[in-house]
């Protein structure tokens, strides 16, 4: 069914308003503040109307409307005006990143800082995955009792935080054999391609068979976001908002915000194609709260994962602020990145 015009401006109104005010919109409200040329029973008869398609709900009987989760919807996706930023807004980002290295994965603390000051929510993210990156070299490094530490070189930077398991009583003559062979396995190969060794290829090692397997299981961790991986910032910015003065649903949003296994897989849309992806309450996602809504986005630039950003807010949440605060946080990424290559082709072009 198309929604008339005037349903849909007083939808924007309502939605409006209770994510400014929290109270329960009323009809008188909307025809003295808003739509002064329509009578009070007019707008009664539209609420009614939205609240029969689902848009509306009321707590009691006599009292105002709130939107619902398919309201936020209908409102991001058809009625949401695009938002500007403040000058304030804009020069702290700025300031933010003036002064930063290129590197973006060593400041994703920062920028979630940035995001959860400028939305006054809770701001999570993702660092850029590693599963993309292609392997340069594999070496693994004796540590005695059994164990060695497996460094792992790719095209981007250098991961070294696997210990694995080796027989005991191995030579480090054979851990160093061993560790050529297998690096010469994956030279030029995606971590993401890992999971796809096949048992017979791992049987063929002999001897190095126990080193091999477990070198695969380490880098299958690569292939999916892990909760180191995951940073939090204003983890207490939820309690600025009256939704939250009640204990349930703070015990809700704990029990979310305490697992970052949970918030890896709420923020990971899989997809790195999707710049903004919204997920309001459980009718999105059975692991968000009913209360709450997850809003990020999947920065990229110059064909490099920057990561995914987001914020974890009451489903209440000021959309417009939000998306426009992620959007110019983006276009400051990718400003570093940009920066990054600008340089890297002017060593370039003094060297040769």
């Amino acid at each position: 069914m198309k929604m008339s015009d005037r349903k849909r401006k007083i939808l924007q109104i309502v939605v409006d308003e209770y994510i400014n005010t929290a109270v329960p919109v009323s009809s008188k409200s909307i025809a003295e503040k808003h739509l002064t040329k329509i009578s009070s029973a007019t707008v009664r008869n539209e609420l009614a109307s939205l609240e029969e398609l689902g848009y509306l709900t009321q707590f009691h009987t006599s009292g105002g409307r709130v939107p619902s989760p398919q309201a936020y919807r209908f409102y991001i996706e058809e009625l949401m005006q695009k938002g500007d930023l403040s000058e304030h807004d804009l020069d702290y980002i700025h300031e933010a990143f003036s002064h930063k290295s290129n590197d973006v994965e060593h400041h994703i603390k920062d920028v979630t800082k940035v995001i959860s000051d400028l939305t006054d929510y809770t701001s999570v993210a993702i660092g850029p995955h590693a599963d993309g990156e292609r392997i340069r070299s594999i070496s693994l490094l004796p540590c005695g009792d059994g164990r060695a530490l497996l460094v792992i070189v790719t095209g981007e930077r250098i991961l070294r935080d696997s210990f694995i398991d080796v027989p005991e009583g191995m030579p480090d003559e054979d851990l160093t054999n061993a560790s050529h062979v297998i690096s010469k396995l994956f030279e030029g190969k995606r971590l993401s391609e890992a999971k796809d060794v096949e048992e017979q290829v791992i049987a063929e090692f002999g001897q190095y068979r126990q080193v091999m397997r477990e070198v695969i299981d380490a880098l299958k961790t690569y292939t999916h976001p892990r909760e180191e991986d995951v940073v939090l910032s204003g983890q207490d910015k939820i309690f600025n908002h009256p939704e939250f003065e009640d204990i349930e649903n703070v015990k809700n949003f704990l029990t979310v915000i305490s697992s970052k296994d949970k918030i890896a897989e709420l923020i990971d849309s899989g997809d790195d194609e999707i710049q903004i992806n919204v997920k309001i309450g459980s009718c999105d996602d059975k692991d968000v709260p009913d209360d709450c809504s997850v809003v990020t986005a999947t920065y990229s630039a110059g064909g490099k994962n920057l990561g995914t950003y987001g914020v974890i807010g009451p489903i209440r949440m000021d959309y417009t602020k939000v998306i426009t605060v992620l959007e110019n946080v983006g276009k400051a990424l990718e400003g570093l990145v940009n920066n990054k290559k600008k340089e890297q082709d002017k060593d370039k072009d003094d060297k040769a």
